[in-house]
């Protein structure tokens, strides 16, 4: 449904849940051949999205190899990263930030960034939350672009 200024009265004075069938998604961060495999190809890594109904905002699991880089990119939403496993830096715009387990970092709008897992022998893991979903329903205004 789609409102419009005219919908103004149609606020409601109260709120009713309106609980989603799906409610949990299992094993998230096991590879599986579906859309997440897919955007793993396109994104050169690994990474599991999380298939829940939130209009708001996304999470998706992430990994990289030993030595292993994200491409050099940017997007006009904000994303929050805790690193679950690993060691490793990531630059954003012309600072370095180096992370371990348990940081958490931040990727401003529209900022160019880079992951870089610095370890030779383990794996990255990390957990990002983005609130491209918002924008995506407040009129298909997500951008994202490669560098």
């Amino acid at each position: 449904m789609i409102f419009n200024s005219k919908d103004f009265s149609k606020v409601p004075n109260q709120l009713e849940v309106k609980l989603p069938d799906k409610l949990i998604h299992k094993a998230v961060d096991i590879q599986q051949l579906n859309d997440s495999n897919k955007f793993s190809l396109e994104r050169q890594h690994f990474v599991s999205i999380v298939d829940l109904p939130s209009k708001i905002m996304s999470m998706t699991i992430g990994g990289l190899e030993p030595r292993q880089s994200t491409r050099k990119h940017r997007h006009n939403y904000e994303t929050l990263i805790f690193i679950v496993q690993g060691v490793g830096k990531s630059i954003i715009e012309n600072k370095v930030v180096f992370w371990e387990s348990g940081d958490a970092i931040y990727v401003p709008i529209w900022a160019w960034h880079q992951h870089i897992n610095l370890s030779e022998i383990e794996k990255c893991q990390y957990v990002a939350c983005e609130n491209a979903p918002l924008l995506l329903n407040l009129g298909e205004i997500a951008l994202r672009e490669e560098g």
